[in-house]
């Protein structure tokens, strides 16, 4: 799969850098420097802890935006682009709710690779989401970084719900037709809900024969790890490695390189 080929190990683990709440946000300190200084904070103890990659994500820009300000693309850009000088693992972006914006943002700064909700429609707490698969596609194309940006693709959206449910196995299987999806994301039903592990185990078997990898994407923790990655080929976490694992707290280093050492255990069993 390209994720050995991308992170250099099986069953990589992504970091999520929640950002602090940016310009336009109602949660915004009034200061890009102290914005700034807490992610190249978070990112120093997501690496020294031994993470195989980073996903810088706007997870503070509450409440979300159908379509994000140009204000908080920008700051995630200018924060991107001053932490780079510390990045030593791939990296890849995430503007909440907003695709085109996530591979826009991921072209400008480089991104490895971006995760969103590239396809599907659905409602919940923000009202009605719908997706547009083809044109996130084509903007890839148009913007030259088709083949050096992946794409996760989120099967099913935490907080929200499809406004047709279906079985998740032929979502994948539609997600997947094209070959346009680099890779899958399998939710819990909140941001920091582990997903269902018949879910999980069901898209990863669809997608198996396809080589396209599935990420637990929500809800991983040090409980539960190694049981998540029996059923998946790779975990975007970001709650569990922070002080105490609390939201919204900072990255503590000991719980990453904790977490990690189970992981490095799973591997070897492999």
């Amino acid at each position: 799969m390209w994720t050995k080929e991308m992170f250099g190990v099986q069953k990589p683990i992504i970091a999520l850098l929640h950002l602090d709440a940016l310009p336009g946000d109602p949660g915004f300190c009034g200061s890009m420097e102290t914005v700034l200084s807490h992610a190249r904070q978070d990112l120093t103890a997501l690496q020294d802890g031994g993470v195989d990659g980073i996903l810088f994500a706007n997870e503070f820009s509450l409440p979300y935006q159908p379509v994000a300000d140009i204000a908080v693309i920008s700051a995630m850009a200018y924060i991107v682009g001053n932490c780079k000088d510390l990045l030593r693992v791939p990296f890849g972006v995430n503007v909440v709710k907003n695709p085109i914006a996530t591979i826009d943002l991921g072209a400008a700064v480089g991104a490895s690779f971006g995760r969103s909700c590239f396809s599907g429609a659905y409602m919940g707490e923000y009202g009605i989401y719908e997706s547009n698969m083809g044109q996130a596609i084509r903007r890839r194309k148009e913007l030259g970084i088709d083949k050096t940006m992946k794409l996760l693709f989120k099967v099913n959206p935490e907080a929200d719900s499809y406004l047709v449910q279906r079985d998740i196995r032929v979502v994948a299987k539609s997600i997947m037709f094209g070959n346009f999806a680099d890779g899958l994301c399998v939710s819990g039903p909140a941001a920091g809900a582990e997903p269902d592990d018949m879910n999980l185990k069901l898209v990863h078997e669809v997608a198996k024969p396809r080589k396209v990898p599935v990420f637990c994407n929500t809800g991983c923790n040090h409980a539960n790890v190694r049981e998540k990655l029996q059923n998946c080929d790779g975990v975007c976490m970001g709650t569990a490695f922070k002080k105490d694992g609390v939201f919204n707290g900072r990255v503590d280093v000991e719980r990453v390189l904790s977490f990690m050492e189970i992981v490095k255990q799973v591997r070897e069993e492999l």
